[in-house]
Formats: C-alpha cells, sequence, structure tokens
C-alpha cells in the first residue's frame, strides 16, 4: 500500500470517528461507550505517558479515577468532561503558541520553518510569525466557540461543533496556509509531510524550554 493510501484511509478512519463521536454525544453522553470513544484515547495516552515517565502512582491513581467515571457515567455530568478536554486542548494550543510571541522570543512556526528552510529570508520570517499569530487566534476562537455553544446551544449542537466541525476547521486552516504560502511566498521550498511532522516534534522539543 502506497502513502497516498495509507493516508486516504487514516482520513477516512478519521471521519468515522468523528461522526461516531457525535452519534455517541447526541444520543445518550454518558454511556461508557460514549465515554471509552471520547475520553478513551486522551487518557490511555496520558496514562501510558505517565508509566512510561516513571509516575506509575500517579498512573494508577489516574487509571483508578477513569475507571470511577466509567462505572458512574449515567449518574455524573460527564459532559463538563468533554468540555474540558475539547476546550482545555485548544486553550493549551493557544498557550503553547502564543507563548513563542513574547518577545526575546522565537515564534513557533518559524522554529519550524528554520528547520526545513535554512537560511530565512527575512520576508519568511515575517510571514511565519503571523502565521503564529493566526494558529493562536484559531486556538482561542475554537476554545471561545466551544463555552459559548455548551452554554447557550443544546448539547448535539456543541457536539456537532467540538468532533465535527473543529477538525474541518483544522484542515481548512492547513489547507488555506499552505496555498498562501506558496502562492505569496514562492521562496519556500516544498518539501514532504513527514519532513514537516519530524520538524514539528523537534520545534516542540526546543519550544518547551523557558
Amino acid at each position: 500500500m502506497n502513502a497516498h493510501a495509507r493516508w486516504g484511509l487514516a482520513a477516512v478512519g478519521l471521519g468515522a470517528y468523528a461522526l461516531l463521536a457525535h452519534h455517541l454525544v447526541s444520543r445518550d453522553a454518558g454511556s461508557v461507550l460514549a465515554l471509552l470513544t471520547l475520553l478513551g484515547p486522551m487518557v490511555g495516552a496520558a496514562l501510558w505517558g505517565l508509566w512510561q515517565a516513571g509516575n506509575r502512582l500517579v498512573a494508577l491513581v489516574l487509571a483508578a479515577l477513569a475507571v470511577a467515571v466509567l462505572l458512574n457515567g449515567s449518574r455524573l455530568p460527564v459532559s463538563w468532561l468533554y468540555l474540558a478536554q475539547h476546550a482545555g486542548i485548544h486553550l493549551g494550543l493557544a498557550w503553547w503558541f502564543g507563548r513563542t510571541l513574547r518577545g526575546g522570543r522565537e515564534p513557533f512556526i518559524t522554529q519550524l520553518a528554520r528547520r526545513l528552510h535554512d537560511p530565512m529570508q527575512p520576508t519568511m520570517v515575517v510571514y511565519t510569525r503571523h502565521v503564529t499569530v493566526a494558529w493562536t487566534v484559531y486556538f482561542l476562537a475554537i476554545a471561545g466557540s466551544s463555552f459559548l455553544l455548551f452554554g447557550f446551544a443544546p448539547l448535539a449542537a456543541w457536539s456537532l461543533f467540538a468532533n465535527v466541525l473543529t477538525p474541518v476547521s483544522l484542515v481548512a486552516m492547513f489547507a488555506i496556509e499552505y496555498l498562501l504560502r506558496y502562492r505569496l511566498h514562492p521562496e519556500f521550498e516544498r518539501v514532504a509531510f513527514l519532513d514537516a511532522v519530524r520538524a514539528y516534534r523537534a520545534s516542540a522539543a526546543a519550544s518547551d524550554t523557558p
């Protein structure tokens, strides 16, 4: 199977997951299947990371809490957990990107681009700073919209936004930025997607240092 086929299957799988999550939350947000589908991947990743990092007691406590929530989901306001996960992730990303815009720091997208394009021309530095600002605003807008819909709209409407429209808007952001980058700044060399992923991981690790 070639790379395009694998990415196509991954896109179909993620789309199916998003629709399933929306369906489960809209039908019965407190069901075991809904909790496993929406919170399971994030909790599992957190448990694995804690266990691998040697924080096994914390991992066991978190696992016990997860089991308690799972067993009592129908009697708990689990919709607040879904909101905390969705809005919290986007607020965290806004903070992650936004903190690199402070004086004396290099914007996150500039760090990423520097690992792919060296040397960086002045126009590229300015553009990548603007992109960092755009992503920060995007994450804040998603989190703000999540809070507003959760507070003033039916849970099904919030679920549609969180589980379906949010990933669609994320793909749209990537696509729009990609088109603008090579239309307005042809000085950017075209790079393979996997190279961009590796640069992102390296830049994320570098920006984690204060």
